[in-house]
């Protein structure tokens, strides 16, 4: 769940924010709007890489309705008491709307922990075509995104597709070989039959890196269970909405940004809207760069560094210990939601447990992901509770 706890600041009963608040307004008006810093921390890096051709609606449709239930997982990962960061990108290879010159491929989302830019990306995702080249996708992603070899970092792709692994200019043992150079896994998912899947190379792909092979049944329909918290869970969910304090010029974008990705959800039904709420009462939905109460847990915030124009109209008028105690009451009431939404979903979580005889999404995209993922977490000594 998420904490608040404005590490340095020190802010409530401090001394040295009381000295703080003593100084000119006037210099807070000529200061840059703020831009957190990068911290180094453990990060969990997935690529997502989607075959876009004519046949995939049903893995899109199931990328789109299982995101949150994916994320919920990747935020129970831990190393000792450190909570990793997690970063999600999206290609999408195989269309013909695709330059052929790139290889019918496209770099969607660079590496983001912006969850709500990586869902709004896969619901705008269509179909066409086409022609597709997994060799050169993987090469693609690898020259493409920020991948380290530090040890702090897991690093996976999961591609998906259902035409022979073998297709295009790029050779993908190759791809594969340059992947475990960099240490980066690649997990295969074959969209129909297993066996299919192992005669045309995808397990071969996946075993080159020492990476899982998984098949599904693209054009299976999530099923979901409803369980008697769900309605209190939605409603949490407004309210957390209103303890996000937008800032500077992409603020009131994101914040609507945010709403626009709740409909999203809940196209898939309250069930995938509860998902979502789950996973934003999460560390893994942080979004310092526009909200000015995640951006208060960096290490280096201070109100001075906001200008005054870069605040929301009601903390416009506000003094300076006026606009801390607004980020205050707002972090704390957005904890107290916090904390609720993940216990609620904790009993949730036993009622659907209670109430299931076998997995209903046995074969789909989600499992195929999470199905692999705690083995080759603890490659990286993570933990997934």
């Amino acid at each position: 769940m998420k904490t608040i706890n404005f590490k340095n600041l020190k802010w409530i009963g401090s001394v040295f924010f009381l000295t703080l608040l003593t100084n000119c307004t006037d210099q807070a008006k000529s200061q840059p709007a703020y831009v957190p810093a990068s911290r180094e921390a453990r990060k969990i890096q997935i690529a997502l890489l989607l075959d876009t051709s004519n046949s995939m609606d049903g893995l899109i449709d199931q990328a789109k309705s299982q995101l949150w239930s994916i994320v919920n997982e990747l935020a129970r990962a831990k190393c000792g008491n450190e909570k990793p960061v997690l970063q999600i990108a999206l290609y999408e290879y195989g269309n013909d709307n695709l330059p052929s010159s790139e290889g019918y491929i496209r770099m969607v989302t660079p590496l983001t922990s912006d969850l709500d830019e990586i869902s709004k990306d896969l619901f705008e995702l269509r179909t066409n075509g086409g022609s597709e080249f997994c060799g050169e996708v993987i090469h693609t992603s690898l020259k493409q995104l920020d991948w380290s070899k530090s040890d702090k970092y897991l690093q996976l792709i999961y591609i998906a597709g259902n035409e022979p692994f073998t297709q295009g200019r790029t050779n993908y043992q190759t791809a594969c070989a340059d992947a475990r150079e960099k240490g980066v896994i690649i997990n295969t998912i074959f969209c129909g039959n297993f066996n299919e899947g192992i005669n045309t190379s995808w397990k071969h792909g996946a075993d080159l890196t020492g990476g899982c092979y998984a098949s599904i049944e693209q054009n299976r329909k999530t099923v979901y269970i409803e369980s008697p918290y769900d309605k209190r869970i939605v409603k949490l969910n407004r309210q957390l909405n209103n303890t996000y304090i937008p800032y500077g010029t992409l603020g009131y974008e994101k914040k609507a940004l945010q709403a626009e990705q709740d409909a999203n959800a809940s196209h898939y039904g309250s069930v995938n809207s509860v998902k979502r709420a789950v996973s934003k009462s999460s560390h893994v939905y942080n979004n310092r760069s526009w909200d000015l109460v995640d951006a208060a847990e960096e290490e280096d915030f201070s109100i001075d560094k906001i200008k005054t124009s870069d605040l929301p109209a009601e903390m416009q008028k506000m003094d300076r210990e006026e606009r801390t105690e607004y980020i205050v009451q707002k972090a704390e009431e957005r904890n107290k939601i916090s904390k609720e939404i993940q216990e609620l979903n904790r009993k949730r979580a036993e009622y659907v447990t209670e109430h299931s005889t076998a997995d209903e999404n046995e074969g789909m995209l989600d499992k195929a992901i999470l199905s692999s993922l705690k083995e080759q977490a603890k490659t990286r000594n993570f933990v997934i509770e």
